[in-house]
């Protein structure tokens, strides 16, 4: 069958599933809407948790940032993940008994301040908008390459999926929509990464085969990888920092906190019926997204080592890899590169003229690369690849069947689209719940506060369209700039709230807008925004990472800490909370039943 009719095929078929399980689990009141009534079974909820967790970020960008930057891509698996475990071990289950299920009322409530609530409903919107433009800017690559159409009608498209299942469903129809996706994606990511195993190490099981030998080779498949691009120029593979040893510690942490912060995956814990089953939602939930974390190294550094093979034969074969007829002619080159070359994610210009494509470092130091480069006669890189697609392309790269193709195209919509629902229910509710039910309206029947929910989150849905249509610019640093948003405002209220009795709601209220200030003015400093055009942007921060060589997607623990000073440094010389939200706290903490043996 041919490759574009099985990809229409089998995307549709999971678009039909979406929009039927919308029409099956339509939210008929509030709670069902917010928190999908409360009885989600924690095995199934544990699923809609890892999709709504696993985002394009996790399915399309992961493995292709570890492909690009080698060990130093290794920070987004520890950060999200250790994330995860930090929010599912240390903040939900408290959250869950506190029994309060948006981040902004926990907040307003702990805090005893309105302020606090609406402080924190600015800080989620700021961070959860964000964040929504690198998904819906996926959805539009996703949909521009399988479906062949335009990456703006990609994004209406998926605007159209979710508002069908979002608007109507709620967290109900996210919820089991979620399960949906996550069979999806999970399907789409481990079974390309099989094959590919197979094909380059005879070792079906992808963890396993990053550690074995090249079929019909004595050599591992990394040893080689290494060899090989340092050979081209690039750092090596397994050894490579995200900057410094301390920009790498400050990224993770970043991103740990961040996520952990992010208000769209706390409020999956109210989705169950009791404390206990969060927990063990929570469980489930970690073992399905390491079915995918833990494939995700092995899928980077295949697709690293396949692609560098397509362009050049000598990587696979052993040979001079700047011989003549090393490269591959720009002429024969596979379908596949033809296909992404039309997203304008791959693009070639023959810098030397001689019609082969030449994929190297050519910003190396090394003399001996520069001492080959120029007896091969080469004048510069060739090929620019962006690193979103190494995922996407894997499977035509490595010439799997057209079915697995389609499965991955339906996939990477599954992840996109998930975690934007997801995303959108948080705006939702902060702003029908927080803002109209907590400050503008406390009297709003449950009828209209419902109505009120459907019609933010239809703004929320033309909003994040917009954005992803018109993205800002500095869209490429978006989603770390979410995370950094959430690991400085949200992140250090929310543990304060829960281990702290002594933060008030001033040392509450000022850490968030401190954190909130110092992280987007690092970030906007590098980017020139906010800034008068022609002012030298970066002296503001002290030049390029200017602050220890911490980077901007890594200057949230920077923002993080420094909310955690002001709030505990202003609290002390402040009030103490009420005697009621001390021991509110107490109780939080304290679990049910306790002491109740001496008691008898």
């Amino acid at each position: 069958m041919d490759l574009q009719l099985t990809i229409y095929i089998v995307v549709g078929l999971s678009f039909a599933l979406y929009l039927g399980i919308a029409v099956w689990a339509r939210a008929g009141s509030t709670k069902e809407y917010y928190v999908a009534g409360g009885g989600i079974n924690p095995v199934a909820n544990g699923m809609a948790t890892a999709a709504d967790w696993m985002s394009a970020a996790s399915f399309i960008s992961m493995a292709g940032l570890i492909a690009n930057m080698g060990y130093g891509g290794s920070v987004f698996l520890m950060g999200w993940t250790g994330g995860y475990v930090l929010l599912a071990m240390l903040l939900a289950p408290y959250l869950r008994k506190f029994g309060k299920f948006t981040v902004p009322q926990f907040i307003g409530d702990r805090f005893y301040s309105q302020t606090a609530s609406t402080v924190a409903v600015i800080c989620l919107l700021v961070a959860s908008i964000t964040y929504v433009i690198g998904q819906m800017t996926g959805v539009g690559v996703a949909f521009s390459r399988f479906l062949g159409v335009t990456a703006d009608m990609g994004i209406y498209i998926g605007m159209a999926i979710v508002f069908a299942y979002a608007v109507f469903g709620g967290m109900k129809g996210i919820t089991y929509t979620q399960i949906a996706q996550y069979v999806v994606l999970i399907f789409a990511y481990t079974v390309p990464a099989i094959f590919i195993s197979l094909n380059l190490t005879g070792n079906p099981l992808p963890q396993l085969g990053l550690g074995s030998n090249l079929t019909g080779s004595d050599t591992p498949i990394l040893a080689r990888l290494d060899q090989v691009v340092t050979d081209l120029g690039f750092n090596q593979y397994t050894t490579a920092y995200a900057g410094s040893p301390l920009n790498t510690v400050f990224y993770t942490i970043s991103l740990m906190i961040g996520t952990a912060g992010l208000p769209h995956v706390i409020v999956r814990f109210f989705t169950v019926p009791k404390v206990k089953d969060a927990r063990s939602s929570a469980g489930w939930a970690l073992v399905f997204i390491a079915l995918l974390y833990t494939t995700a190294p092995a899928v980077g550094a295949m697709a690293r080592f396949n692609l560098m093979g397509t362009v050049n034969e000598a990587v696979k074969s052993g040979g001079d890899l700047y011989a003549t007829n090393a490269s591959l002619q720009y002429e024969a080159r596979p379908d596949w590169m033809k296909r992404w070359e039309k997203t304008g994610l791959l693009k070639f210009e023959d810098k030397n003229g001689d019609g082969r494509i030449q994929y190297y470092n050519d910003k190396t130091t090394s003399a001996e690369v520069k001492a080959k480069v120029d007896a091969a006669g080469w004048k510069g890189n060739e090929l620019t690849v962006n690193p979103d697609i190494m995922v996407l392309a894997n499977p035509e790269i490595a010439q799997l069947p057209n079915w697995v193709i389609a499965l991955v195209a339906a996939g990477g919509l599954a992840a996109a689209l998930s975690t934007a629902a997801g995303l959108l229910m948080a705006i939702s509710s902060a702003i029908s719940h927080d803002l109209i039910k907590g400050v503008f309206n406390p009297k709003i029947s449950e009828k209209n506060e419902l109505l009120a929910g459907k019609i933010s989150m239809a703004g929320a849905i033309v909003l994040a369209g917009w954005l992803g249509l018109n993205p800002p610019g500095f869209a490429a640093g978006t989603v770390a700039l979410a995370f950094g948003i959430a690991a400085s405002t949200l992140f250090p209220a929310i543990m304060m709230g829960i281990f702290s009795k002594r933060v008030n709601s001033q040392g509450a209220i000022v850490g968030m807008l401190a954190g909130l200030f110092v992280t987007l003015f690092y970030v906007f400093a590098h980017k020139g925004i906010f800034f008068v055009k022609g002012t030298e942007y970066l002296s503001l921060v002290g030049g390029a990472n200017g602050f220890f060589g911490i980077t901007p997607e890594a200057f949230g623990t920077v923002g993080a800490l420094v909310n955690f000073a002001v709030a505990f440094g202003l609290s002390a010389v402040t009030a103490a909370p009420p005697a009621h939200i001390q021991h509110l706290v107490d109780d939080m903490r304290t679990p049910r039943g306790a002491g109740t043996a001496q008691a008898h």
